[in-house]
């Protein structure tokens, strides 16, 4: 058979067999055979093919949840490198703040219902130890009129801070660290951290409070029926507080399960002794001795009398309005119990705003019914004798102060007043264990949240979790120690108002908060709950400063200290962590409206800042080069690193250099601005950023790159390049800078590991160098990027190399006198040199860096010396020549080294009358100057002198009358021989007196176009600048940087 037959199952609207024939008449399959005598057979197939979903027809991910839950167990959609094409997987920028919350506890089994989570918490709360054993002597204190003012203050300050904390809590998730998470989240975690600080401190005292309450109700009881442990007072409060503590704590480390339990059974005796009060209160009394104690029934009498306030002394204070308001302010301040436990909510967003605002309703209109009922029915004072209620005498007791009943002396009316006295107890009891054991559960929580957002460092320890639950059972041995230390006080009047200042503090905080984002209104500040207002907000913060400070002006001004204290340590600590504050929204803002205002103001010459563009490639690969532009701008002035590359890079490569290169600045505490250029040639990358660089006035005014050393032996398109750098920046009217040193810039080939990729590059002393000014390292940085620049400035040996063909930083290879090496004196600096050179330092990668190369990655941050500044400033350029290094002078480095003016007369015969004018410009501008000396340079420069320029260009002249390759001709040569002869002269004048200066800064010869070839003026530059000090060729746009007018 010539003919081979294959088969192929097809869809049903296909044809049953196909059959291609071409001309040479073989039967060819449909899938193509390549001329083979093929038959295909496709056979009908009746099987229903199974569709494919979309989810298997695209690589989109639809709108989802998961995509956007922060976790590294959530479903990430797929980047834009894989939907366009391409492997880039770029880290996401949110992840920084992802870390702490994959590392929070994975919380309860049991989640909570805003009942039970929040409704129920705040009511226990805030029906604490003040309802039954404090409230009727604020009535007493105040009246019932001013009370109503208390309660109704408490009540405004309390619905305005809810409103505020339920606009931030349906602004997203809440998790677990209550008021914490919110603030922090919110503001930042500066503000955040000490108020949550203050705030867990606060809820510890708040747990000792409660516990004296209920000591003091208990004591009272034991008392009734002749009992006591000690003494029946402060010493039984001690012993039965701390005991009381240390079973509460227990009970909140079994479990939310067991304390949500015993909160069920807490408030169901609460709401059964409020009711046992108003039904024994509307009864009236029951005998004459319970009369006789100032129990007198509702009558107008004794409203009239209670109406009014009658504040008195006790305890040696004088009691006022805002006094009183401290003691009964802890009272109010359970409206944060949903949001302490807000990460064991079912929905936290919903829940803590429904259960708040209730919680809130139902507790003000108790406490304002129980203030009628006692102020109605219950008199001031009483002496408890039936004979004197029989008499009508009952109140002359005041007169000797000798009352012991009614509402100013028995914190125990509550119970006379009830139906059942036992019951009232026990209500007591229930309210003040349900508010202490509410307490002691959230702190621990909120040191949790804490430790593990990293903010202290000291409390890192106790956010460890344990069991599935992550049970923090560390910040539960801490809360007992430090509610234990505030049970000892055994006075409820003495907490109280530091309790108040606390809470009033961190109220203070939600409302700014909420006024903040609201005011700010970022993108992302869109919370479901649409009941507050901007400016309610901002009023419920006043009000709780104006509140704390009438209560007590000392306490409030040091609750603040210790909230600045703890704000400066986190602002000091610069922990890395990125929530998208309101705080950040707001430095964009401000920022963007500087911009905008900053570009309708014209430049003054008074305010102009050296804006530079430093073309240096990778920061990590020329550190001196970086230095010396960040000790011009520092910390004042705009400076962008420029990086050109000729290769294409992915998203992914350039995501990792900037993110090396702004990790290097942080760490070497560089402000600085980083822009890359790839896929493009080195001449027009430089002049893309010198065109697109900044945004307004924030615009380089300064190009600024390092000398070209290598120009004799790179490629003539390379050289052309360079020297197109510099034109293009005259062009642009910008400033030109060019910086060279004597040991060179580019340090690649020595930090640089051999492959492309980032590295981990902390340095390991192999031996601790004896040099002091090693201490600067310029190698501290966490993460380095290898990339080739275009700018390639020096030649730098390799570590291959041998160690002596790195040149020592205080020498000067080729130059200076030294002895010979023959010589005793040579072999002796030799050995000393070869010690110092042994001394090595080794990187991760295993390369051996020599003590001196660390010398000259450090030389523009030693500290300098006695020492001068050289400053030729031979033609003016506006002042940019002689500002530049007056910065630097000024700098604390360089604050010893003095300036050298040296500057060009115009005629030998006027040196005296010029150095006198120029000596009254510097006066005029200001500028503090160590001498100035005239220059006179129309000489002939030596034969030596002439010889060493023609070695520099030799073998790069010809005697034709085009250039080519970068060749320079002979008319070109003689064209620019004054020129030439002038450079050469100031080589000499340089040698003569600059030889030993710090630093040497030079006005910039001007590459006229179309006069100057590259490689001539190349020659200039090194003529003026080799076996030199570190120098710096400065060239102004003409435009007048100095001014001696006011």
């Amino acid at each position: 058979m010539d003919h081979r037959f294959s088969i192929k199952i097809v869809e049903p609207q296909e044809t049953a067999v196909q059959l291609t024939r071409f001309s040479n008449g073989s039967l060819n399959a449909a899938n193509g055979t390549n001329g083979k005598n093929t038959s295909t057979t496709c056979l009908y197939n009746n099987t229903p093919k199974r569709k494919k979903s979309l989810v298997q027809l695209t690589r989109e991910a639809f709108p989802r949840l998961e995509n956007y839950r922060q976790s590294k167990r959530a479903l990430k959609r797929p980047s834009l490198g894989e939907l366009h094409g391409g492997d880039d997987v770029v880290k996401d920028p949110n992840k920084d703040g992802e870390v702490a919350e994959s590392q929070s506890p994975a919380g309860h089994g049991v989640k909570l219902g805003w009942i039970q989570g929040v409704l129920i918490p705040c009511l226990l709360n805030i029906w604490g130890v003040m309802l039954f054993l404090r409230l009727s002597w604020v009535v007493a204190q105040s009246g019932i009129g001013m009370t109503m003012v208390i309660i109704a203050i408490s009540a405004v300050v309390c619905v305005i801070t809810t409103l505020s904390l339920s606009a931030i809590s349906t602004n997203g998730e809440v998790k677990g660290g209550g008021i914490y998470y919110i603030i922090s989240r919110s503001l930042g975690p500066e503000f955040g951290a000490s108020v949550g600080v203050v705030f867990a401190f606060a809820n510890a005292v708040a747990a000792s409070m409660n516990t004296i309450g209920f000591c003091d109700s208990l004591n009272d009881l034991l008392k009734s029926q002749g009992l006591k442990i000690i003494d029946n007072g402060v010493n039984d409060v001690r012993i039965v507080g701390c005991v009381a503590l240390l079973i509460m704590i227990i009970i909140c480390a079994v479990g939310m399960e067991w304390e949500s339990k015993a909160q069920n059974f807490l408030i169901a005796i609460i709401v059964g002794a409020i009711v046992d009060f108003l039904v024994g209160t509307a009864m009236g009394p029951g005998s004459d001795e319970v009369n006789a104690q100032g129990f007198s029934g509702f009558s107008y009498e004794t409203f009239s009398n209670n109406w009014a306030p009658d504040y008195r002394t006790q305890n040696d204070i004088d009691y006022n309005f805002f006094q009183v308001f401290a003691i009964f302010f802890p009272s109010v301040t359970g409206i944060q119990a949903g949001a302490n436990i807000s990460g064991d909510l079912k929905d936290p967003a919903s829940s803590i705003p429904k259960g708040t605002m209730l919680a809130l309703a139902i507790s003000m209109f108790s406490y304002a019914l129980f203030v009628v009922f006692a102020g109605g029915a219950a008199m001031r004072d009483a002496s408890g004798n039936v004979t004197d209620l029989i008499n009508g005498t009952l109140t002359n007791c005041t007169s000797d102060f000798s009352c012991k009943y009614g509402l100013f002396n028995s914190y125990s009316v509550m119970q006379l007043m009830s139906a059942w006295g036992p019951f009232i107890y026990a209500g007591c009891f229930a309210a003040t264990l349900s508010t202490a054991l509410t307490n002691l559960l959230s702190v621990p929580r909120l040191l949790q949240a804490l430790g593990i957002d990293r903010i202290y460092p000291g409390l890192i320890f106790f956010s460890k979790g344990y069991g599935k639950s992550g049970e923090p059972y560390r910040g539960y041995v801490l809360t007992f120690f430090i509610s234990s230390a505030f049970v000892l006080i055994a006075d409820l009047n003495a907490i109280a108002p530091l309790i108040s200042n606390f809470y009033l503090a961190s109220y203070a905080l939600i409302n700014f908060c909420t006024f903040h984002a609201a005011l700010i209104k970022p993108l992302g500040w869109r919370p479901t709950f649409k009941y507050y207002n901007t400016w309610l907000s901002l009023c419920g913060f006043f009000m709780c400063v104006v509140i704390m400070f009438l209560i007590n002006w000392q306490s409030s001004l040091i609750t603040f200290i210790v909230i600045l204290a703890l704000y400066l340590i986190v602002v000091y600590r610069k922990p890395d962590v990125n929530w998208g504050s309101s705080t950040q929204a707001q430095t964009y803002k401000s920022a963007l409206a500087t911009c905008h205002k900053l570009n309708s103001i014209n430049q003054h010459v008074k305010n102009y800042e050296p804006q530079i563009l430093l073309l240096c490639g990778s920061p990590q690969h020329r550190p001196p080069l970086l230095d010396f532009a960040n000790l011009i701008t520092k910390n004042n002035a705009l400076l962008v690193i420029g990086e050109v590359l000729q290769k294409k890079m992915s998203h992914r490569q350039r995501s990792i250099k900037r993110r090396a290169a702004y990790q290097w600045f942080r760490e070497n505490k560089v402000k600085a601005f980083y822009s890359l250029v790839d896929d493009i040639s080195f001449e027009l990358g430089a002049k893309t950023l010198m065109q697109t660089s900044g945004i307004g006035k924030l615009t380089p005014n300064v190009l600024m790159m390092g000398f070209k050393s290598n120009w004799r032996v790179c490629s003539t398109n390379e050289l052309t390049a360079y020297f197109e750098v510099l034109h293009s920046a005259f062009d642009n009217r910008l400033s030109v800078a060019i910086l060279r040193t004597p040991e060179g810039l580019d340090f690649s080939r020595i930090l640089d590991n051999e492959e492309d990729n980032a590295i981990s590059t902390d340095i390991s002393l192999t031996q601790t160098p004896s040099r002091p000014d090693l201490h600067s390292n310029p190698f501290a940085i966490t993460r380095m990027v290898h990339a080739d620049s275009n700018l390639n400035i020096s030649n730098v040996p390799s570590v291959s190399d041998s160690v002596q063909s790195i040149t020592v930083l205080n020498g000067t290879a080729g130059t200076g006198k030294s002895a010979p090496p023959t010589a005793p004196s040579g072999i002796l600096k030799n050995k000393k040199k070869t010690a110092v050179d042994k001394i090595l330092f080794t990187t991760p990668s295993g390369k051996e860096i020599p003590a001196n190369a660390i010398d000259s990655l450090s030389i523009f941050k030693k500290k300098q010396g006695k020492g001068v500044i050289d400053v030729w400033w031979l033609y003016d350029d506006g002042g940019l020549t002689m500002l530049l290094p007056y910065i630097i002078s000024c700098r604390q480095d360089w604050e010893s080294c003095k300036l050298r003016v040296f500057s060009l007369a115009g005629d030998k015969n006027q040196l005296e009358i010029d150095k006198e004018n120029m000596s009254d410009l510097l006066k005029k501008f200001r500028l503090n100057h160590y001498s100035l000396e005239m220059l006179h340079i129309s000489d002939r420069p030596q034969d030596s002198t002439i010889k060493f320029f023609d070695n520099l260009l030799s073998g790069f002249t010809t005697s034709g009358t085009t250039a080519q390759d970068g060749m320079v001709t002979e008319l070109e040569l003689a064209a620019l021989q004054d020129k030439t002869y002038r450079h050469l002269r100031l080589r000499e004048l340089l040698l003569e007196k600059s030889k030993d200066a710090n630093l040497v800064v030079m006005s910039l010869p001007m590459p006229r176009k179309g006069t100057v070839s590259a490689r001539l003026y190349m020659a200039w530059l090194e003529t003026l600048t080799k076996d030199l000090p570190p120098y710096l060729l400065v060239r102004g746009n003409q435009q007048s940087v100095l001014t001696f007018y006011s």
